[in-house]
Parts: structure tokens; C-alpha cells; sequence
């Protein structure tokens, strides 16, 4: 099973901040690979966007990998992002439906489910999306 846990911010505010994200992916207790970047900046930049964002790009890192046929597991703070994944919250938002559409496109080619975690067991994911905006900002 591969395990993935992700974080999503916008600093120094929200909504209209810096989005940027955070990924890691675990087998057996290893690290395998992570990932982290900025999404936008200004009007559209939310932490649900860059929650999403997350899960997108750990998605398709995982599609193009050999882990792709195995049993995955999504984990993140965002209770919002988990429920709606999983089917129990409506996404009402225009802004996120994009995002939420192409990582239900993704999600189905994988045998993946979706757990939200608290936040203090999503602080490797929460540290790389606020590396994402230290490299933002020093730029």
C-alpha cells in the first residue's frame, strides 16, 4: 500500500494570499518520493485550491508510477477536500469544481481511498507546502 499524506496553504492570507502545496508518499514505512509548488497567487489563491492541488499532483505522480496498480491511500487535514473525494460532501464551489472534477479523473484510474487525518499527523506534507512559499517569497 502506498500511503500519501498532503497539505495545501495560502499565505499571508486567505483567500487571495500564495497558494502552494505539499505531498509525501510512504510504502512500508519508506519514503518514496514528494513533491511541492505554488498554484497561483491573488484572487483565486485559497487553501482549498491548493489543497486540491495537492491531490492532483500526488494523483498523477502516482498514475505514471509503478505503484499505480496497488492499493492507495490519500490522507489530508482538510476535511474538506476528503469528504467531497469521497463522495459525501457536494462540491458547491465554481472554483473547485474544476479541480475536483480532474482529481475524480485521476482517482479512477487507481485504486485509491481518501482519510482525513488531524493536522498534527500531516506536518511533513504541511512543511513542504511552506517551502514552496519560502522559495515564492524569496523570489
Amino acid at each position: 500500500m502506498v500511503k500519501v499524506l498532503c497539505d495545501g496553504l495560502c499565505e499571508p492570507v486567505n483567500p487571495g494570499g500564495t497558494a502552494t502545496y505539499g505531498w509525501v508518499a510512504y510504502t512500508n514505512g519508506e519514503k518514496i518520493t514528494e513533491g511541492c509548488a505554488v498554484v497561483c497567487s491573488g484572487y483565486d489563491a485559497t487553501n482549498n485550491v491548493a489543497e486540491y492541488s495537492a491531490v492532483i499532483a500526488a494523483l498523477k505522480w502516482l498514475t505514471s508510477s509503478k505503484y499505480a496498480k496497488g492499493k492507495i491511500e490519500i490522507c489530508s487535514d482538510s476535511q474538506l477536500c476528503i469528504n467531497q473525494m469521497a463522495g459525501i460532501y457536494k462540491v458547491k464551489s465554481l472554483r473547485i469544481l474544476p479541480l475536483f472534477t480532474e482529481a475524480c479523473r485521476l482517482a479512477k484510474q487507481l485504486n485509491v481511498s481518501f482519510k482525513w487525518i488531524p493536522r498534527e499527523e500531516n506536518k511533513e506534507a504541511d512543511e513542504l507546502s511552506r517551502k514552496a512559499y519560502r522559495e515564492k517569497r524569496k523570489n
